[in-house]
């Protein structure tokens, strides 16, 4: 009898089958957009990604949330999770985490797809070196220094932060086919 892999039992698996069970979901939205879905603005206060004089896509940003909070067009948040997710697969290998502003958005349609499965691709690599003892440890990310957060937890935040991502993209979606 073999030993069962970490994707396959334990705590690292149950976060794998909940990140797995997300990302489907996730999926559903991203095989239905097209590039004319991502700068779609869908009310007249909006984030979104613009380009700069060189040539790139910048986001809106605020340090300080604004009152009311903008609505964010598919490019944001397709750029929020590509950015939140970098910095945490930089701080999971123990690399210097990039800024919010070294993280470049590739552009509407499929380099912005394909960019978030390659994102996908890494963190399940990141995933299938874990073990349930490695879950124990303190967070590098999105908790730095805080020791009532571990790695389990970081695991669970990346999950529902993708999740709830998810639906924003595929609320965007659902509204501007229905418009």
């Amino acid at each position: 009898m073999t030993a069962p892999t970490p994707s396959a039992a334990g705590r690292v698996g149950l976060l794998r089958r909940q990140f797995d069970l997300t990302w489907s979901l996730f999926e559903y939205h991203l095989e239905r957009l097209v590039p004319e879905d991502f700068l779609w603005e869908p009310a007249p206060l909006c984030w979104t990604l613009r380009r700069s004089p060189e040539g790139s896509w910048v986001p809106d940003w605020a340090d300080t949330e604004p009152d009311p909070v903008p609505v964010p067009t598919v490019a944001w948040v397709s750029w929020h999770i590509g950015w939140w997710w970098s910095v945490t697969l930089d701080h999971a290998r123990g690399e210097r985490p990039r800024e919010r502003t070294e993280i470049l958005w590739p552009g509407a349609g499929e380099p912005t797809l394909t960019w978030l499965r390659f994102l996908r691709t890494e963190w399940l690599a990141h995933l299938d070196t874990l073990t349930d003892a490695d879950l124990d440890t303190l967070a590098p990310f999105p908790w730095p220094d805080d020791p009532s957060h571990t790695k389990a937890h970081m695991l669970a935040w990346v999950n529902a932060e993708l999740m709830k991502n998810a639906a924003e993209i595929g609320q965007l979606r659902l509204l501007r086919a229905a418009s």
